[in-house]
């Protein structure tokens, strides 16, 4: 079996003295539309899994076949801090009056120079919760935050996203 990409710098790495340490996760930006919608403090729900069927074979006993089922995605949820921008508010708020417009997202993870390293599209989302701050004057040094749930058809890691990875993985200069 060939080596793929990721285990041949792998391989590589070592001997010639390279590491590949992990991006922060703190910076980052959020599209919507292809275009930038603001400054978000934190995005979860950037995740899928595949369920697993099981299949019990007759006759068989010592096992059960465990075949992949539908792939599922959890709610995506981006929350930001109040300011005067509403572009969030008001897609949601559409939605809730029955002006139905599903957006497609793109997640760009940056390097500590903001660079984008890669990226994830989120095809087709929906808003569907909306969460407004949380008032409390015995706190007045916490910002104002608001969270906006949407709904979603798939995240995908376009090929120019881990072509880019890639190829900056393979550049990386000696480290000290």
């Amino acid at each position: 079996m060939p080596l793929g990409i990721n285990a041949l710098l792998a391989v590589t790495r070592g001997p010639l003295g390279l590491r590949l340490d992990p991006y922060a996760g703190h910076n980052f930006f959020v599209e919507v539309d292809g275009l930038l919608v603001g400054g978000f403090s934190k995005v979860s729900g950037l995740e899928s899994a595949v369920e697993v069927k099981e299949y019990a074979e007759g006759g068989v006993n010592g096992y059960l076949h465990k075949l992949p089922g539908e792939t599922r995605y959890p709610n995506l949820v981006l929350t930001q801090g109040v300011t005067e921008l509403d572009t969030m508010w008001s897609w949601y708020d559409d939605v809730a009056q029955g002006r139905i417009q599903r957006r497609d997202i793109t997640l760009m993870l940056l390097d500590q120079r903001r660079i984008p390293v890669m990226w994830w599209n989120i095809k087709s989302a929906l808003p569907v919760r909306w969460s407004g701050p949380t008032f409390d004057a015995s706190r007045s040094t916490e910002v104002a935050v608001e969270s906006l749930e949407l709904v979603h058809k798939g995240i995908v890691k376009p090929t120019a996203s881990r072509a880019l990875a890639a190829s900056r993985a393979a550049t990386k200069q000696v480290l000290p």
